[in-house]
């Protein structure tokens, strides 16, 4: 098993810290908070074991897992990686994009490997399309929350709709041609609610909204592509796939059948993938822990977690212009 260590005992560490204390794939060092007294209470409530130096838990390990807050994501990953252990980093990978690419740089030179916690890549309902969305041209994202003060020292746009920015990329087979986008802040000093209309070099336009004070929670995804539309939704891990194909010569009574102006026929048929239950979070962790024992490519790599958060940031600047 693999030694870890986890770095930050908030809401999220702690459910970190539950996960790898059950998984078979780690061993459960300790962790480290720069709060002394949260590091203290989560030990004596937990169990687990508390370092008061960061050097000495990074030290004690083979694994790093900073689940900190994104302005110290690049210094703590930089402790990690300069002394040969690997990082799993939640995201976005940090708060510039010249701290990321030095952390690209290290992970070369140290020989290390990184993964970033973009955790929608692990969700049932996306990983039961995923194969199925291909060449998409126009796709729709909604990513509404409640307010919540946890993530609030960022952009909306860093907090959540770089879910659904990581998700599209990882399926469309472009780079990027232009962004156009618009925030606003309303409770928090940064935007809380942001669109924005990112075109891709191959025709794909993607049209993602962002919302950290809605009233009601929801996180979907709609892919347009040719003869298929498939619908993700995330928050209840539910898919929907409607398919068309070239008409039957001799239609069913039942057939659902679609003719344009040419005369051309359509018939449209829907698809149920089955989604399969999963502790998202559990599986990203152990994905990683995988591609350092066998030497594989972590799912979302360094490198995809730095383009994430590039287009992020150009979303950001947009709002600017």
């Amino acid at each position: 098993m693999l030694k870890v260590g986890v770095l930050g005992a908030g809401h999220l560490g702690k459910i970190h810290l539950r996960l790898l204390d059950t998984s078979g794939k780690y061993d459960l060092i300790g962790f480290y908070d720069a709060d002394s007294e949260i590091g203290r209470a989560v030990a004596k409530e937990f169990g687990y074991t508390f370092f008061n130096d960061i050097d000495k838990l990074i030290e004690a390990v083979d694994v790093i897992d900073i689940v900190t807050p994104t302005l110290s994501h690049f210094e703590c990953a930089k402790k990690a990686m300069v002394r040969g252990k690997h990082v799993f980093i939640e995201k976005p990978i940090t708060t510039t994009y010249d701290e990321a690419t030095a952390l690209l740089d290290l992970e070369i030179k140290h020989k290390v490997k990184g993964q970033v916690g973009h955790v929608e890549r692990f969700n049932p309902a996306f990983s039961a399309v995923k194969n199925q969305i291909q060449q998409p041209m126009f796709i729709e994202s909604h990513r509404l929350a409640e307010f919540n003060p946890r993530g609030t020292d960022v952009p909306v746009v860093l907090d959540l709709m770089i879910h659904d920015i990581d998700a599209i990329l990882s399926v469309v087979d472009s780079e990027v041609k232009q962004i156009n986008a618009s925030g606003v802040s309303v409770i928090s000093h940064s935007p809380d609610i942001a669109n924005a209309r990112i075109e891709f070099e191959n025709g794909c336009v993607a049209n993602l909204t962002a919302s950290r004070i809605s009233l009601k929670n929801m996180r979907k995804s709609r892919f347009f592509q040719k003869d298929a539309y498939i619908s993700v939704d995330f928050l209840e891990k539910k898919v929907e796939v409607v398919k068309m194909k070239d008409a039957p010569e001799t239609e069913g009574d039942f057939d659902m059948i679609l003719q344009n102006a040419e005369g051309v026929k359509k018939q449209i048929y829907f698809e149920n993938p089955e989604v399969n239950a999963n502790n998202a979070i559990l599986d990203e962790l152990e994905t990683f822990a995988d591609a350092i024992v066998n030497d594989t490519l972590p799912v979302v790599t360094l490198a995809q977690g730095t383009r994430a958060l590039k287009v992020a940031l150009e979303v950001i600047d947009a709002f600017r212009k």
